[in-house]
């Protein structure tokens, strides 16, 4: 962007831009990802709707590559682009509680743990994601599932309303009784339609649940992950288990000679009687007999609230990332050895591989109700190589990605989109919305016709789909 332009921007909105020459630009650039270095023309806070939809009209009409920015977690950057615009949402940042309705509106630059915090105090939740940092409106738009998926659905099913600004500068409500396409399209279909200013969900009754940590050592993976892939289908949906391989991290609740060695194992949240968690896991954990007695194993109550910021500590911002994700329908025995393989293979001691539960609620949602077209799966899959030092990038990478080869054959074809790595192609979008993809173009196509969003897991719109 040349300076005459820089300029125009300036002039077009009412808060600050930060361009490369201002003292600021580094921090305003920096993502959660310090494997990225993107380097925008300008960057810009957004404090309200009307400043969102003056950089939008200036993308539009200057033909500026836009990407728009809420938390800034997105593992590839997407709320970043090299020489365009980011429209910054963060300091959006508001909830307002409605205690009887039990209903709250987010501000769309809102963390989950703003949401948190501010439900909490009425022992209410959304079911989110599992890391407090996160940014809520990238994680709606993906279809969000974490701890309370089993018992309550994605965060896409308690979503009631978004307010939004579309490409053509409209600000316009969408639900199911406003704008519905575009409500089922919201509903997965990431930031493809428009700029959401504003989020309404329903809230659930979640106070103090059950959390705990069972690991064993890493040969034994094959058969605990056997023993796990036929428990936590069957389990009742106020279990929620997520199976993991990893290194043990250097802190509480751990004992100090596991420190760092590498593990599998399950993280538990149980939103029933948390007096009677030890008592419900210790039951599911008798039928792992052939997996030995674990390592270690942990059950304590916990305010709801505290377990979302669990790893935020083990976790900062300014780590190096790298990710791949996959929908599963099923854990065959053909993936028991490659899960151990690469379990013993961890690049690093952060890095790590999950299994998130996505049946029970979830399931009961069909995939054509919402662009989420992933119902029928069980498990959503990520595997991602973590580590402070930029030298390690590229051994991260050839783990995930061979970790993620080796086992794409026996997934569903497609990813949760939040997963979906840069650069990962159309085909891989297609086969992450399914039959869903040709309604999405469509919505597309009515809300974006020329595409103006599109630094993102991107739909095109279907008369651009049609002529490829």
């Amino acid at each position: 962007m040349d300076t005459e332009t820089l300029e125009a921007l300036k002039i077009a909105v009412r808060g600050p831009v930060i361009g490369p020459e201002d003292s600021g630009y580094d921090a305003a650039r920096k993502v959660y990802n310090g494997m990225l270095d993107k380097r925008p023309a300008a960057v810009v806070p957004c404090r309200d709707v009307v400043d969102v939809r003056d950089v939008i009209a200036f993308a539009r009409d200057k033909g500026v590559d836009l990407a728009v920015r809420g938390g800034g977690h997105s593992a590839p950057g997407l709320g970043i682009v090299d020489g365009g615009v980011t429209a910054d949402l963060a300091s959006m940042r508001w909830v307002r509680v409605d205690p009887e309705a039990r209903t709250a509106q987010v501000g769309g630059g809102s963390t989950l743990g703003d949401l948190d915090h501010a439900t909490q105090g009425f022992g209410l939740a959304v079911p989110t994601g599992i890391n407090s940092t996160t940014g809520l409106g990238g994680l709606t738009l993906g279809g969000g599932h974490g701890y309370l998926t089993r018992k309550y659905g994605l965060t896409v099913d308690s979503l009631v309303a978004a307010d939004v600004v579309l490409a053509d500068g409209s600000f316009v409500t969408a639900s199911e009784s406003e704008h519905e396409d575009l409500f089922w399209a919201l509903r997965g279909g990431s930031g493809n339609f428009g700029v959401v200013t504003s989020f309404t969900y329903r809230l659930h009754p979640v106070g103090t649940v059950g959390v705990g940590t069972t690991v064993w050592p890493v040969d034994r993976t094959p058969e605990v992950l056997a023993w796990y892939r036929e428990f936590m289908p069957q389990a009742d949906e106020d279990v929620y288990g997520f199976f993991a391989v990893l290194a043990v991290p250097p802190g509480p609740p751990f004992p100090e000679e596991l420190h760092g060695r590498k593990m599998c194992g399950v993280v538990w949240c149980h939103t029933g009687d948390p007096g009677r968690t030890e008592a419900v896991i210790g039951d599911a954990l008798a039928g792992a007999r052939e997996a030995g007695e674990p390592a270690f194993h942990f059950t304590t109550p916990m305010p709801y609230v505290e377990l979302q910021s669990m790893f935020d500590e083990l976790l900062p911002p300014g780590l190096q990332w790298y990710w791949r994700g996959d929908f599963f329908d099923r854990v065959p025995d053909e993936a028991l050895e490659i899960h151990r393989r690469y379990g013993e293979e961890l690049p690093s001691g952060l890095s790590t591989m999950h299994l998130y539960p996505v049946d029970r609620a979830a399931h009961r949602v069909a995939n054509d109700a919402t662009a989420w077209s992933y119902r029928d799966a069980v498990w959503s899959g990520v595997y991602a190589a973590i580590d402070p030092d930029p030298a390690n990038a590229a051994a991260l990478k050839e783990w995930c990605v061979g970790y993620m080869e080796a086992l794409h054959p026996y997934s569903m074809g497609g990813s949760y989109v939040n997963f979906l790595g840069e650069g990962e192609g159309e085909e891989r979008v297609r086969a992450t919305y399914r039959e869903n993809y040709d309604r999405l173009a469509r919505v597309k196509q009515k809300y974006d016709p020329d595409n103006v969003f599109h630094t993102n897991q991107n739909v095109r719109p279907a008369s651009a789909a049609s002529k490829a």
